[in-house]
């Protein structure tokens, strides 16, 4: 029924999804670009029921107080207090290393407001765990969820974001001038 649902409501909003499978993939970190809306959020979450896959997210912490915690507790969401340094990488390398199965979906931005430039978290999460990343477009233009290939990052954080940022860039978010602007030095 949920997905019957979930798919509907995609469709009378316009919204397809491109790309691979990703089930197929036991531990990924999805990277989701642009969050520039709190529109993103039904968005993923009819994705996540539609196709389906299984995917947990992470949000700040102040969205799950009474008495909306709950909900999104059970649409997958893991709170993060984004005001002091929690070692959120290595408790998320932890949390890969201590299942066999499982899925984050991170918005590199780290808020919906304009920045110049990603955090650099979600990449060191994927390298240290040792999982693909498989990118993930919200395209509002397009009207399409696109999945892309999986990608082990290297090691080489700079040459790997600018493949990163190649694969986002033109991606339409639903507030555009809310979406990053890499400035080139700041790669």
């Amino acid at each position: 029924m949920l997905k019957w649902l979930s798919r509907l409501l995609l469709k009378l909003w316009g919204f397809r999804w491109t790309g691979i499978d990703p089930e197929t993939i036991p531990k990924k970190l999805y990277v989701v670009y642009p969050h520039t809306s709190n529109w993103d959020f039904p968005l993923g979450i009819l994705i996540k029921f539609g196709m389906p896959i299984n995917v947990n997210y992470i949000a700040k912490d102040s969205l799950f107080k009474w008495p909306y915690g709950i909900l999104f507790r059970k649409l997958g969401g893991i709170p993060v207090d984004r005001k002091k340094s929690t070692n959120f990488v290595d408790t998320m390398v932890a949390m890969y290393a201590a299942h066999d199965r499982l899925a984050f979906a991170i918005a590199p931005e780290g808020t919906r407001k304009k920045v110049n430039k990603f955090k650099s978290g979600f990449y060191y999460i994927a390298h240290l765990s040792g999982i693909p990343i498989i990118l993930v477009k919200f395209d509002h233009r397009k009207k399409i969820v696109d999945f892309s290939e999986p990608m082990m990052t290297t090691g080489d954080y700079i040459s790997d974001l600018k493949i990163i940022i190649e694969h986002f860039r033109g991606t339409i978010g639903y507030v555009p001038e809310n979406a990053c602007q890499w400035e080139d030095e700041e790669v």
